[in-house]
């Protein structure tokens, strides 16, 4: 008999009827001897709604109120997944984040975990009951209610498996598990069986909407193996695990693409020291995330400094560079928005060369041009026009034998 946490997203809980279908995988799995804490994220679209209503009534709402409001989503869908248990007759508790021991720190709407005492849910478990957590929420030390932003059901649900020690933890979605590109758009992409750690977290950190890498390094951190799942079959899914060796037999293990991306140019800033550190401890202080960076000398002296952020952080980044650049002697800043980010992935680009050329070469051969270039051990990253990044896309998945299966 093993300890299993199963997380359900706002899809597979969409309605009565996928609840009920929810329940029913429950039931196959305790059937199976096993023990459960089940996390389960707000309907879909919830959240959403809850959001839109917030902003019409108060354009700016206090970040307090509004984890006051989102947590409301998850726990409606606790209460109805324990009430569908009780109807087949499996003993179930549904939990908030709070009751479920999960302590985090003093930030509203992307609070850390710091902590889980896990003493409530272990002795609901040892009474035969499968334990519904409320996933994306938690408590501070002052009692208040705070969310732990993007993938926040996720986050619950690994955290709570490293602090009952399960054995297993599965990640249910409406996809089949972790492929090689979006199907959506590279209609010969590939589920994998298995993917490391550190190419997941590279994966969804450069626009695969699987998961969010927050979960991923927590997974890492604690070493909770994971799947991830589909929620409307039983096919087997996606193990990401801890790196071993033959995972570096796979040059690239997955390419990634993200178009919400931007572009920010500062031009003719004096070439002088600390000028890059005053501009980016600027953009740090206005919560402006930074990826690529391009630094050259101009022929006029100056320096032109090239960095990509979010499409949302350029325009924070354009609004408090003006007064950083007058202290320090000149200089000026736009933002382009018509741009993506292309990224492949794989730990077997540590022990093979020749991985840029290809890629290069690839998008070449489709009059693709590169504006950008980033890298780290395992991955490659160019920013590419938007237009092309689809076509970009494609080409990278075909040109490293992802289409075909392993």
């Amino acid at each position: 008999m093993a300890l299993i946490v199963q997380k359900y997203g706002g899809t597979s809980v969409g309605d009565v009827d996928r609840i009920k279908n929810v329940a029913q995988r429950i039931l196959k799995t305790r059937s199976e001897g096993h023990s459960l804490v089940v996390v389960v994220s707000a309907r879909s679209g919830v959240t959403n709604e809850l959001i839109a209503r917030a902003k019409a009534i108060n354009p700016n709402p206090d970040t307090r109120e509004m984890d006051m409001l989102l947590a409301v989503g998850e726990q409606e869908t606790i209460a109805l997944t324990a009430m569908a248990l009780h109807a087949i007759n499996i003993p179930a508790v549904s939990y908030t984040g709070a009751q479920a021991g999960i302590f985090t720190d003093q930030v509203f709407t992307k609070a850390k975990i710091k902590q889980i005492n896990p003493k409530p849910i272990l002795k609901d478990l040892k009474e035969g009951k499968v334990v519904i957590v409320a996933g994306f929420q938690g408590i501070n030390d002052e009692g208040q209610i705070t969310t732990l932003g993007r993938g926040g059901s996720d986050l619950t649900a690994i955290a709570l498996a490293a602090a009952v020690k399960a054995d297993k933890c599965e990640i249910y979605t409406d996809v089949d598990g972790v492929y090689t590109a979006d199907p959506r758009i590279v209609k010969t992409a590939q589920k994998l069986n298995e993917i490391s750690y550190d190419e997941m977290l590279e994966l969804a950190s450069q626009g695969s909407k699987v998961m969010q890498s927050r979960s991923v390094e927590f997974a890492k951190k604690y070493g909770v193996v994971f799947e991830v799942r589909s929620s409307f079959n039983f096919n087997p899914g996606t193990i990401v695990k801890e790196e071993v060796a033959y995972m570096e037999k796979v040059v690239v293990r997955g390419v990634a693409v993200d178009k919400d991306q931007a572009k920010v140019v500062i031009s003719g800033l004096p070439d002088k020291p600390l000028a890059a550190a005053t501009i980016f401890n600027a953009l740090a202080d206005a919560a402006v995330n930074v990826d690529m960076i391009v630094q050259n000398v101009a022929h006029t002296g100056g320096v032109d400094l090239t960095f990509t952020c979010q499409r949302d952080d350029a325009q924070n980044a354009v609004r408090v560079l003006p007064a950083v650049l007058k202290k320090l002697g000149g200089g000026e800043v736009a933002s382009f928005d018509n741009i993506a980010k292309l990224s492949v992935v794989g730990v077997g680009m540590r022990t093979h060369s020749g991985v840029a050329a290809t890629l290069f070469t690839a998008l070449g051969d489709k009059g693709i041009n590169i504006q950008l270039i980033g890298t780290s051990e395992i991955k490659i990253t160019v920013a590419v026009d938007r237009a092309s990044a689809d076509e970009a896309y494609r080409a990278a998945h075909t040109v490293f034998g992802l289409d075909k299966k392993s």
